[in-house]
Parts: structure tokens; sequence; C-alpha cells
């Protein structure tokens, strides 16, 4: 029964996935139509057309390796300066790289007809373009805003309430911590040098609720958790509710070093490989987690710290893929926040699906949840300015309107569109460094996976 519902999780995440895939697509599809672009191709994959047909001017296919897309335009590249390849003997890189500019220019000049005039991707205004090439991102973002929604307003978001789950009987700094750890102690246990936290000197216990501190009203753990961090040293009224009765005490948190953490609420890591921390307020006190049904656009900043968080990891991608690949060569374990492949995507929904002690509810909050992330990764992914990526289309875009309106501005002549074409000798380098990407994911993802559960 567990491998039924392991499966049956991934085989949702990758429907989800070539859905994604499929209306990223149609993101560039739709704009490029309403334009007037003649789209020769839409397809989702890579690889020998498992299927396709045709409807009007466009055919229409899923390929052999559902790993991605693409919509085929014609007029993607300027054709040959003078309408023919020039061809010489040299051997160099620069001439093997103009060749193959000459060649890329040639085959996309061979797919125009006489009709194709006005109707090619690189005639069009470069606004228009712009929003051709941000339309699968924008489909992605959409996507992953629509099943958050889902998520927050009919299944609900776990959070911390005001209500303790732990109150600590001492303090143990993140130093001390991490040093008990390593030396193999139990790093939560107190010792006798270990001064008492000051929540449990106060009185508070397991089931507490606070209701008031430092003379105000507390609603959200967040609105309390900020006020003990900055009242570090001074005395301070709390007050708390146990079994319907209200208990008053004063008690001053002390300034200790806590973890920083980043826009979803793991902890940083510092440069030596540690946790970072922070000198802040402290008293003790762990919060229950509880399920809250949200307005629907509560999706907006759970989408909004998502993307900040993809975009945190691919700023330092390099290390990431270093880390990764050093943690499949040593017994050092994956970072959960690092990068991982649809692999390691749907082994997660497997495991998660084939867990008992998770209701269905939960496991389809998590497949949403899944499906949504893997949309905001591709959105941040895909806009990166590198060819082949729809960043790079834009960035070539928009260079080409800085510099024609440049030349506008000193009464120059009109340059011209950008050519794309001088840039295939470093397109195909990103491709391969994606490809390499990917293959390192994947082996990752095998060999030594993400554990969550």
């Amino acid at each position: 029964m567990d491998a039924l519902w392991s499966v049956a999780g991934v085989l949702v995440v990758a429907l989800g996935l070539a859905l994604s895939i499929a209306l990223h697509e149609v993101g560039h599809l739709v704009p490029a139509k309403a334009f007037g672009v003649r789209v020769t191709q839409y397809m989702v994959g890579f690889g020998p057309t498992v299927a396709s047909w045709r409807r009007g001017e466009t055919e229409y296919g899923v390929k052999a390796v559902p790993l991605g897309g693409y919509v085929a335009m014609v007029g993607m590249l300027p054709p040959p300066k003078g309408g023919t390849v020039a061809r010489t003997g040299s051997t160099g890189v620069l001439a093997r790289a103009g060749r193959m500019a000459d060649d890329a220019r040639a085959q996309a000049a061979a797919e125009l007809t006489a009709a194709d005039e006005g109707r090619q991707f690189i005639q069009l205004p470069v606004w228009q373009r712009v929003v051709i090439m941000l339309g699968g991102p924008f489909m992605n973002l959409l996507i992953a805003l629509a099943l958050t929604g889902v998520l927050v307003s009919a299944f609900g978001v776990s959070q911390p309430s005001t209500t303790a789950a732990e109150v600590y009987r001492c303090v143990v700094s993140a130093p001390d911590r991490q040093a008990r750890e390593a030396a193999g102690e139990d790093p939560g246990a107190c010792r006798e040098d270990d001064p008492v936290a000051p929540a449990y000197e106060a009185g508070l216990r397991p089931g507490d609720t606070v209701v008031s501190f430092a003379g105000q009203e507390i609603r959200t753990w967040d609105q309390l958790s900020a006020a003990i961090r900055e009242r570090a040293g001074q005395p301070t009224p709390i007050a708390w509710e146990r079994e319907g009765e209200r208990i008053e005490s004063t008690l001053t948190p002390r300034l200790t070093e806590r973890p920083v953490t980043d826009a979803l609420g793991v902890p940083e890591r510092a440069a030596d490989g540690g946790v970072r921390t922070e000198p802040v307020g402290f008293i003790g006190l762990g919060s229950q987690q509880e399920t809250v049904r949200l307005p629907a656009w509560e999706a907006v900043p759970t989408v909004g710290r998502q993307i900040a968080a993809v975009a945190d990891v691919i700023l330092v991608l390099p290390q990431r893929l270093w880390d990764t690949a050093v943690a499949v060569v040593t017994p050092a374990e994956r970072d959960p926040n690092g990068p991982m492949s649809v692999v390691g995507v749907g082994r997660i929904a497997g495991e998660a699906a084939a867990l008992d002690s998770v209701a269905l509810a939960d496991k389809a909050a998590l497949m949403l949840s899944l499906v949504a992330g893997v949309n905001v990764a591709l959105m941040v992914f895909n806009l990166i300015p590198l060819l082949p990526l729809d960043g790079g289309h834009v960035a070539g875009a928009l260079y080409e309107g800085l510099r024609r309106w440049w030349a506008r501005l000193r009464g120059r002549p009109d340059p011209g569109p950008f050519d794309l074409a001088v840039m295939l000798p470093l397109t195909y380098a990103v491709g391969a460094l994606m490809l390499g990407m990917g293959v390192l994911l994947i082996v990752a993802d095998v060999v030594e996976p993400v554990r969550l559960f």
C-alpha cells in the first residue's frame, strides 16, 4: 500500500510539472499569436516527437522527454547580410563562431515565406517581444499564486501561536549548543552552571497562552517574538492564561545568540558552515503550531517570500552546486534548502504520500505546495538574463531598444535589430552548463537525496 501511495505522489507531481511546462509555453504562444507572429511549432518536451497534430499554421505536439518545451516562431534572427552565407577557409575560434551565427541566420531565413513580411518575431516592437518572452515566466507566477491561494484558503497554513509548546528550563547559547552537539552531548540538556530561562523562572509552563507583554496586548507569535527580541536586559511585565485564569508576572529577557533565518524562516549558514547568529532578547519559550485558513490574497506575500528565497539560491548557485557535489562524494549531508532536480522533487512527493501518520488532506496540500514551489523556481530561473533562457531574450530586446534610442539621441542612423546569432557560442556554453547542472542534481537526488521525512 505504501508503494502505491508513493507512486501516486510521484505521478501527481510529475503531472503537475508537465502541465506547468505546457502552460509556460502557452504564456509565450498566446501573445505571439496575438501580435501576429507566425508560430510554426508548440511542443512540450524534447527529443523524438511522440504525438503531434496541426491546427492552422501551427503544429502542436508532445515529445519523448517531458523536461521542457518550446514555441518556434519565424524570424527569431535577422537574415544573413546580403542574403547569402559567406564561407572562409579560416579555422580560428572567431571564424568558427561567425560561421555558426551565419548558419543559424540562414536556417531561420529558410523558414520564411513571402507572407511572413511583418509577421517575424524580430520585426515586432521591442515591447511586444518583451511581452512574448515574459509570458512564460508570468504564467508560472500565475500558477504559483493560484495554487498557493488554494493552499492558504482551503487547507490553511501552519503558523506559530501564542500558546507555549515548550518552556525551556535553561538558556544555552547557539555557540554552546553547537559545541555540545559536536562533542556528542545532548545540546538541549541543562548543566548546573546554565542560567535559568526567564520564562520558566517567571512561572510559564507548556499549554499557557501569552496574552500581554510589556503592557501590550499580544495577538500573534510574531508580535510577541519581536517584542522579546527588543527588550533584552529590561524587566518586563508579562501575562498569560492557564485554564481560563489570568496570571501575571515579570521577567527579564536575556541577551543571547539566536539563529538568523531567511525569507522562509530557515536558519542561514555562516562562512564557516555553521549557523549564523545575532544577539537578541530571549526568554526560552517555544510556540505551538496551529493551522489557520487565510484569505486567498495572502498567497501574494507567501509567493513573494518564496521568490526571494529562490533568488537567494540562484545568486550563489555555483557555491550551492559545489556543496551538492561535495555531498555526493563525501559523508556530508545535502542542504535541504539547496537546488534539486525534478527527480528530487518527485522523491519527496513519493515519500510524503507514503507516510501513514499524515492525513490525506495534508498530503494533498504538500503536493500542491511542491508544484507551486516548482513554478516559482521555473519563473525565477527563466528570468536569468542569459540565452537560451527567456531572460536572455528579454535582455537582448531591451539592449536593442536602448541602442536604437541612443542612436536617435545622437542623430545617428538606426542600427537595426540586435542579432542574437552572435551570442550563439555563449548560448551553447550556457546550455552545456545547464545540462551539466541537471546531471549533477539528478545524480545527487539518487545517491544522496534531500531527506525531509
